[in-house]
């Protein structure tokens, strides 16, 4: 790589290892000052080899965007799907469930056409069709307006409609899972939805990829505190997991 020196291969080596280093690991590692460390992630930054963080320095972007719900369907479809297997083990008979929005919620509805009593609020209209066929599912429909990129709906009157109903679960999709902005997604008015949803349930479950684990994006639905569950893959980095664990929060890997 030109311009890099020895030192700074190794840097890059141990991000590309552990997924995020901090700089004060790697100040201690290396033997030099947090300056010197910081100056090596501005330079490998620039030649786009590593992305510079809050303290540290990470393999992938932190950030995220909004992406359609077209492409979301081909990204991470096996983990997703045996995230919302799992899933269905935390519902029973008789409950009343929250499902929000997104491919992994999508997959979760898939699955629950073999219970004889259950009823589900949900804002995604393709949750909405995939269980309307199901005789024993009731299934409210939230209403508001239209996301055309998710295919479900957000906004005042779908919140002052969730307002109106008390679950014993909700079932969430987010777009970042971070320690220090918690839960976040890339649309306001989803936020608004899902905060929310979250204050109209019990038991908070989020089902998420670990590829969102350590991301954030532009609007906090919730800080950690406020879950009960996470259940995700097994690519979670063994620090992600020990640090949501030490929160309280049931993580459970698929």
């Amino acid at each position: 790589m030109e311009g890099v020196n020895q030192r700074q291969m190794e840097i890059i080596a141990k991000v590309n290892e552990k997924g995020f280093v901090k700089v004060s690991d790697l100040s201690n590692g290396l033997h030099v000052s947090f300056v010197t460390i910081r100056k090596d992630l501005a330079f490998l930054e620039s030649k786009g080899l590593l992305y510079r963080t809050h303290g540290g320095a990470s393999k992938q972007s932190i950030y995220t965007y909004e992406r359609s719900v077209r492409e979301k369907e081909n990204i991470r479809v096996n983990q997703k799907k045996e995230i919302a297997l799992k899933a269905k083990n935390y519902i029973d008979e008789n409950d009343s469930i929250i499902l929000a929005s997104g491919t992994t919620i999508l997959y979760l509805a898939d699955l629950l056409s073999d219970f004889k009593a259950l009823s589900v609020v949900t804002a995604s209209l393709r949750v909405a069709l995939t269980l309307s066929d199901t005789e024993h599912i009731e299934v409210v429909h939230l209403g508001g307006v239209l996301r055309k990129s998710s295919v479900s709906v957000a906004g005042s009157i779908a919140e002052r409609n969730m307002n109106s109903f008390s679950c014993n679960k909700l079932f969430i999709g987010v777009d970042g899972i971070d320690l220090k902005h918690g839960l976040t997604t890339s649309n306001d008015s989803v936020a608004n939805l899902n905060r929310t949803m979250i204050q109209s349930s019990d038991h908070v479950i989020v089902l998420s990829d670990s590829s969102k684990i350590g991301k954030h994006s532009l609007c906090k639905i919730a800080a950690l505190e406020e879950i009960h569950t996470i259940i995700t893959d097994s690519d979670i980095l063994e620090e992600q997991k020990q640090a949501i664990e030490d929160l309280g929060i049931e993580l459970v890997i698929v």
